[in-house]
């Protein structure tokens, strides 16, 4: 029997590195490439790819990722990467016949004043965050293509295109950049600095207040792959056409000084806490629905102090001081 040839795009980011080492324990063929090897941006060398490769399985988890210091300073690049490198695979992928594609996407896509928890139907709804505008505009946009080319084409040519969409995902691979990072790993970062210099205190911008949802990565690509292999009339009795994406979220938040207190006391710092209350929170509270995924028998299975135990024990493994 022959093997599924599966291409992940993206596989050197946290999920897409998750996603190969899932994937190998599988009896599958993977195709990765790097940026040498294949740049996504280049609408000919992507068609080449396909054309030469027979893919019959795509993963998307390549994109442009940064915090909000990055998207605030490269609005353009982030709009047009992404756009591009979404719109040269998903489409080269349906010329070249690939019938299976799963799309990952952000929860920036939802609006910024969406109804709490945030169920997939809130897209679209209103006014997006300005900060990651550009970008959450191109993961939207990537949505909408997988739906519309499975509108157009799935009859004619048997395709099916998915995505889904993440809460805040942390985990190894992580971005640790002190401007540049998220949330988790940016106070990983800083706790682990001001521990071995000794430092009296840490100070955390905002009140500390507002509460958010995270998922370990290795979670997120557990629901990546049972998103992909589920049967598809199982899929289709719980999505339409026109709102098909799937949140994928842990099913529970916390205030950011609780999420502080558990960094804090993972990372081993003695010193104290302060909030800069002059600083900006954002958006009181920003939880996903996670039913729909629920009730297509997902849960995950990593509680947070567990998965930041695991990261910071990585970061030491693989990060200078």
């Amino acid at each position: 029997m022959t093997k599924l040839k599966i291409f992940i795009a993206g596989h050197k980011g946290m999920v897409g590195s998750t996603l190969v080492h899932a994937l190998k324990a599988q009896n599958v063929e993977l195709i990765t490439k790097d940026r040498k090897e294949l740049d996504l941006l280049n609408q000919n060398e992507v068609q080449k790819f396909f054309k030469n490769e027979k893919i019959d399985q795509v993963y998307l988890a390549a994109a442009k990722v940064g915090g909000i210091h990055a998207n605030n300073t490269y609005p353009a690049e982030f709009i047009y990467e992404n756009l591009m490198i979404q719109n040269n695979i998903i489409h080269n992928a349906f010329l070249s016949g690939v019938k299976k594609l799963l799309f990952l996407g952000s929860s920036c896509i939802y609006p910024k004043n969406a109804n709490q928890p945030i169920k997939e139907e809130e897209l679209l709804t209103g006014k997006l965050e300005p900060t990651n505008e550009p970008y959450a505009i191109a993961k939207i946009a990537g949505i909408k293509l997988c739906e519309s080319y499975n509108r157009q084409y799935k009859k004619s040519h048997g395709i099916d295109y998915r995505s889904v969409m993440p809460t805040n995902l942390y985990g190894p691979g992580d971005n640790y950049h002190p401007e540049n990072s998220h949330v988790i790993p940016g106070l990983i970062y800083r706790f682990h600095q001001a521990k071995i210099n000794k430092l009296e205190s840490v100070t955390i911008w905002g009140t500390g207040t507002v509460r958010r949802e995270f998922l370990y990565v290795d979670d997120m690509v557990r629901a990546i792959i049972h998103i992909m292999n589920l049967e598809e009339r199982l899929y289709i009795k719980h999505v339409n056409s026109m709102c098909s994406h799937i949140n994928v979220g842990s099913g529970k938040d916390l205030t950011i000084k609780e999420l502080v207190e558990i960094i804090k006391e993972v990372v081993d710092f003695k010193g104290e806490i302060y909030f800069d209350k002059t600083k900006p929170d954002g958006i009181p509270r920003k939880f996903l629905d996670s039913k729909r995924i629920n009730t297509l028998n997902f849960k995950p299975k990593i509680n947070l102090k567990e998965g930041l135990i695991n990261t910071y024990k990585i970061y030491l493994e693989n990060y200078k001081s």
